[in-house]
């Protein structure tokens, strides 16, 4: 008679226990289906981030709130369907952050537990995702195309202009008159003529190269603008040249850089060869990069001066580090040109295009090589943290650039 008695508690603890196993079994399946709809729904490809990456104000984005809920429907497992289960998401953004929250509710029907009255167990569930959108970023690229940049690319096209020059002359002076007449017997035609790669060839190819990288990483149409500059079209007038400002049409950036090619002198000697002027150069791009923002939009877009070069400065100075030439100064790059810039929170990525040695060249070695060594740590100085990178003619230009963009592009960014 007692066993008898107890047999309808002991069942209905039993129960208790096995419809609770079974209901928590079912909320651990939900949790799962909410984790992918509310990750899902705000990943780096979204329908989500890419409209977060138009807005101009921050609010709910109805499209990732549609896709979070199709991905939960889709990943529900059990007995229970979708009908069953009321559930709520959200989706906003907020400054440069994408959230989403996904939260569930349901009844489970129990079995042994009706014996005590009770035909369902109630679960619910909230699962929260954050993503920092992409950044937006204006770049300012500032190409060395002064005479230095006339060297042949790669060992072998400095051998061959060596080789086809009187003078063993490695460099391809670009002469054109002060009428616009162009020397055709100048060391810039026989270069051409021969078929030698110059070092600016490669570089202003390997910019037009990174305009298409930037449109493969980019969020949206509107997250990258690029400009393009140079030390100047010729010597006689040696004040940057913008060859493009920043825009968002990559593609019409890609054209106008065609125009970047080597700056022309008028003659051999002209101005005692001082055409490098980092100061001068990184002053007015001081003045044209506006105050950077955070990139949480884009009207407070990041700005990075992308600058390559080959690191040395010839130019006139009183204030010349390194022994003179009358007032002619060649030095490694004075890295205080720098700072006005990084102080104002302008990013500066540098590429530093190894200064070829030349050991057949007099002038190389009598003013250029007693400092060789120190380009490359002025240049790595004049950098942000993290942003320097050196290449040589056997890493290629082209792909030093794609690297150093994408360490730009996929820096820690700042939030709020």
């Amino acid at each position: 008679m007692l066993t008898a008695i107890l047999m309808v508690p002991l069942i209905g603890s039993a129960g208790v226990a096995v419809d609770f196993a079974h209901a928590l079994s079912l909320r651990t399946q939900l949790y799962a289906a909410a984790d992918a709809a509310a990750v899902g729904a705000i990943s780096a490809k979204s329908a989500a981030a890419t409209a977060a990456m138009k807005m101009t104000i921050d609010g709910p984005i109805s499209t990732g709130q549609d896709d979070a809920r199709n991905i939960f429907v889709s990943q529900m497992q059990g007995e229970l369907t979708a009908s069953q289960v009321a559930v709520d998401v959200q989706v906003s953004r907020a400054s440069n952050k994408l959230n989403s929250s996904v939260s569930f509710t349901a009844s489970v029907p129990t079995t042994f537990m009706q014996v005590l009255g009770r035909k369902t167990v109630d679960i619910s569930g909230t699962a929260t995702a954050t993503f920092q959108t992409a950044s937006f970023i204006d770049f300012y690229i500032l190409i060395d195309n002064t005479p230095s940049m006339g060297v042949g690319a790669t060992p072998a096209d400095v051998a061959l202009m060596e080789q086809k020059t009187p003078d063993t002359c490695a460099f391809a002076c670009h002469i054109v008159s002060e009428t616009g007449v162009v020397d055709k017997n100048s060391y810039y035609n026989i270069a051409r003529n021969n078929g030698v790669t110059l070092r600016v060839d490669v570089v202003r190819q390997a910019t037009q190269k990174l305009t298409e990288t930037a449109k493969t990483e980019r969020a949206s149409e509107n997250q990258f603008k690029m400009g393009v500059y140079t030390f100047g079209k010729k010597a006689e007038d040696a004040n940057l040249t913008t060859i493009s400002a920043p825009i968002t049409d990559l593609d019409k950036v890609a054209t106008y850089t065609n125009a970047v090619t080597l700056m022309s002198i008028p003659r051999q000697g002209y101005n005692n060869d001082q055409q490098t002027s980092f100061d001068s150069s990184l002053t007015q791009m001081n003045k044209i990069i506006s105050t950077p923002g955070d990139g949480s939009t884009e009207a407070q877009p990041q700005k990075i001066l992308f600058f390559v070069s080959d690191g040395v400065g010839d130019s006139q100075k009183s204030n010349c580090t390194k022994p003179k030439t009358g007032e002619r100064c060649q030095e490694p790059i004075d890295v205080s040109f720098c700072k006005p810039l990084k102080d104002r929170g302008v990013k500066i990525a540098v590429l530093y295009t190894t200064y070829l040695p030349l050991p057949k060249n007099s002038w190389y070695n009598s003013w250029i090589k007693p400092f060789q060594n120190e380009i490359p740590t002025k240049m790595q100085n004049c950098a942000s943290p993290g942003l320097y990178f050196e290449v040589t003619p056997t890493q290629g230009i082209t792909d030093a650039m794609q690297a150093l963009f994408l360490k730009v592009i996929r820096m820690p960014r700042i939030t709020s």
